[in-house]
């Protein structure tokens, strides 16, 4: 068994300073810390995308639809959705990328 908190791993530059919790060949779990105002602007990756909220407020946005979650908040994209977070106040989330890397991810 592993375990981690979440709300102790030191990501001190939000989204430029992602945490890598653990990867392996199925899956990669990355904890992203986005301070008051921060956003990923809205992009795409070829895994499933499952957002976990740790603490604060997230907004995200995908095929003209908003949604805001707090703690306890889970959200999915499917692979190649386009789509966006942002927070006001900051947050924590986790992301969960699956099957890790995904087919066409890295270049051959």
């Amino acid at each position: 068994m592993q375990r981690w908190d979440l709300r102790s791993i030191d990501a001190p530059r939000g989204t430029l300073d992602p945490y890598v919790v653990y990867q392996d060949e199925g899956a990669r779990a990355v904890l992203i810390a986005l301070e008051p105002g921060q956003e990923l602007r809205e992009h795409q990756v070829k895994e499933n995308a499952w957002v976990a909220v740790v603490d604060g407020t997230v907004q995200a946005s995908a095929g003209g639809d908003t949604v805001e979650l707090g703690p306890g908040g889970l959200l999915r994209f499917d692979p190649g959705e386009r789509h966006a977070l942002a927070s006001r106040d900051g947050a924590r989330i986790l992301l969960l990328l699956t099957p890790w890397p995904a087919a066409g991810h890295f270049p051959p």
